[in-house]
């Protein structure tokens, strides 16, 4: 897991994200409504980070140390505009959720926290197939409501846990960007 640095990294990423929204589209399955999501993870700024296997992008996001949320309280790092290659297997979301709650203990943080687009009941295939997906690997579905970019989303958070043997795994290069009131956004 490391930063995004160059252009060529994150221009990888923007057409990742944009891989996974079209294949998310196709099957019927809700996309953020945030239109510049591509966007962002050609900003510097934002931190954007990816993980990396023998060099190929298998996901990126953007991960914040939250003082809190809406929905949750309480400092967590938040995992923003997490997307995975479509044509990989869920096991990248089980390295993240792995590399997550380690990162957050790491970083005395005691939650991860993120979202996932939900226009339709938590309770509604294939929806409710993805989140069990995500409760399955530890994650708490803590209910619906507006997400931080206004769209209804499923709310999910995950205890932090230190994983010390995990660096043989998942080699770790990021800091978190810490986001305070007014530079939240």
């Amino acid at each position: 897991m490391r930063t995004l640095n160059t252009d060529a990294e994150r221009d990888e990423a923007v057409a990742l994200v944009q891989d996974r929204q079209r294949w998310l589209t196709l099957r019927g399955l809700p996309v953020t409504a945030q239109a510049d999501v591509p966007a962002l993870f050609r900003d510097a700024q934002t931190r954007p980070a990816g993980l990396f296997e023998d060099g190929d992008l298998l996901a990126c996001l953007t991960p914040r140390a939250l003082p809190g949320l809406d929905w949750g309280k309480g400092p967590c790092l938040f995992l923003d505009h997490l997307h995975t290659r479509p044509d990989h297997p869920d096991d990248i979301i089980r390295l993240i959720t792995l590399w997550a709650s380690d990162c957050a203990a790491r970083h005395d943080l005691p939650l991860v926290r993120a979202e996932m687009p939900a226009r339709s009941a938590l309770e509604a295939e294939p929806l409710a197939g993805r989140l069990r997906r995500f409760i399955d690997l530890g994650w708490d579905l803590r209910g619906a409501g507006p997400g931080r970019e206004g769209d209804r989303a499923a709310r999910l958070d995950l205890r932090a846990v230190h994983r010390p043997g995990l660096s043989a795994l998942i080699d770790c290069r990021i800091e978190p960007h810490s986001c305070t009131g007014d530079d939240e956004e």
